[in-house]
């Protein structure tokens, strides 16, 4: 009898591991900005916390942690590979949001500047292949140990004729709706998300047939498919990863009809970006309810997130130019805060206290190595060097001393739009102290986030020392990283490190 003890044994053992194995959620949306939300991420309500309707936000926020202090970087193709690569940016060199079509620049031909050689393909899980970073992602190393990975709604990983322009790939199991394109052509079910007379345009949303002429929303269209994948996992009883990477709330503005009427007093592109932040948050209600209903809550990790600050420029939004994230500075496509500070909860049941606040500085990297950790995953092998520090020891611990580490942002592109921190600029944060570098204006620019968050009074002529400890700082991690640098087109230099402005 000692063989059935044993097997017993073993199946007890078995059967604890797969129960205790939690399902982790990531609900990531597109060019949300810290204060695009009911939710306050600051120590008071602002007057745009006001004007959202974010319920179901708060309603995570009361079951979990909010995180005030966590950064992506400042447009979405390289949030959004250091996310599934666990890589700083200026190292995996994916610095610009990436075109749909292999090999074509992105951004705006400079006057001054050359165009700097990066990985304008994205991201990629075989090596070898032009203009791609090589990488282990991080969903292949979860359906290795397990899960069943579902991805929902924008990719965004590499262009189209690469392998990551499918995100099954990268390790999903499940893609609906996710492609090479960053945005859609239509939120319209009647227009079918932009795949009008059966021609398919680049932009178009795909896998969405069944939506095709119907009033249905493009954000409750990926919420339905979303829930519906969950079935299979649920059924069989897997640990499942979603990643539901909503389109939302990135332009072209189309209001969501469903909330719309709730933002009258607004003008028109206001009121439909308003619109489509209720949409979002509908989304992540269903997503809960979803849930609770199926008994999933309890072994269930719920990660939101957003992949890069709101658009602030008029047109396409509404109101008075990087007026949108006030009290933050500017918005996306900036190294200042309003382009580089999310919005971040996270709801962890039976270990985190909800309704609490974490303010310890994080950034996109280090979902890769936390994803893996909540995942009890202790032992993977990848190609890459991980930038990223798991967060999950100060989310059981929040009252843990605030550590000095640095974080960094390299953005060496003409975005497009003007504006302050927009185009060829680098940034590091440590403690509250932030140095800026403008490489155009060849100047650098010190705040203190603390007295100072949203970055009107430039220290830099006062604390001479700090500028240079911070100066050179960000030269160091910039070069360890290989960080390009753009070129003067006038004499083929490349700009000067901004250690060298203080030497």
């Amino acid at each position: 009898m000692k063989w059935l003890s044993a097997l017993l044994l073993f199946v007890s053992y078995f059967s604890f591991g797969q129960k205790d194995q939690p399902n982790i959620v990531l609900f990531m949306v597109d060019d949300m900005g810290w204060q695009d939300t009911s939710v306050p991420f600051w120590t008071e309500k602002t007057p745009l916390n006001e004007r959202y309707r974010t319920p179901n936000m708060e309603r995570l926020a009361a079951q979990g942690v909010k995180f005030t202090n966590a950064y992506a970087t400042p447009v979405c193709t390289p949030t959004r590979v250091s996310l599934i690569t666990g890589m700083n940016a200026a190292r995996h060199k994916v610095t610009n949001w990436t075109s749909p079509y292999n090999g074509t620049e992105s951004g705006k031909v400079d006057d001054i500047f050359n165009f700097v050689p990066w990985n304008k393909s994205g991201v990629s899980p075989i090596p070898d292949i032009e203009n791609t970073v090589y990488a282990k992602p991080l969903p292949a190393i979860l359906k290795e140990n397990g899960y069943y990975t579902i991805h929902v709604g924008k990719a965004h990983f590499g262009a189209m004729g690469i392998p990551a322009a499918d995100p099954k790939n990268l390790g999903f199991v499940m893609n609906i709706g996710g492609n090479a394109t960053g945005h859609p052509a239509s939120y319209f079910g009647e227009e079918n998300y932009g795949n009008i007379y059966g021609k398919a345009g680049i932009h178009a949303v795909p896998d969405l047939e069944a939506y095709y002429g119907s009033d249905i929303f493009l954000s409750q269209a990926l919420t339905i498919e979303a829930l519906k994948a969950l079935d299979y996992p649920r059924e069989e009883k897997k640990p499942f990863f979603l990643y539901l990477s909503h389109y939302a709330v990135h332009s072209p503005l189309h209001a969501d009809r469903r909330f719309v009427s709730n933002y009258d007093k607004l003008d028109e592109k206001e009121a439909a970006f308003a619109s489509m932040v209720e949409g979002m948050d509908k989304s992540l209600g269903d997503l809960m309810d979803y849930l609770e209903s199926h008994n999933l809550s309890e072994n269930t990790i719920v990660i939101f997130m957003s992949d890069n600050g709101s658009l602030s420029r008029t047109p396409p939004r509404g109101g008075e130019m990087h007026t949108h994230n006030l009290p933050l500075k500017v918005g996306k496509g900036s190294v200042h805060e309003g382009g580089i500070r999310e919005p971040m909860i996270v709801k962890w049941p039976n270990v985190l206290k909800g309704n609490t606040v974490n303010e310890h500085h994080i950034i996109i990297e280090d979902f890769f190595p936390s994803i893996l950790e909540l995942a009890g995953i202790k032992s993977y092998k990848t190609n890459q060097v991980i930038d990223g520090e798991s967060f999950v020891s100060i989310l059981k611990k929040p009252k843990k001393a605030k550590s000095e580490r640095s974080l960094v942002w390299h953005y060496p592109h003409h975005w497009g739009p003007e504006g302050p921190g927009i185009n060829f600029a680098s940034a590091i944060r440590k403690g509250d102290w932030k140095l800026l570098y403008d490489m155009k204006l060849q100047k650098l620019s010190l705040y203190n986030l603390a007295d100072d968050i949203g970055e009107h009074n430039d220290l830099a002529i006062q604390n001479p020392k700090k500028v240079k400890e911070l100066a050179k700082e960000l030269t160091a991690m910039l070069k360890e990283r290989g960080a390009q640098m753009p070129t003067y087109k006038s004499t083929g230099q490349a700009v000067l490190w901004a250690d060298e402005l203080v030497d």
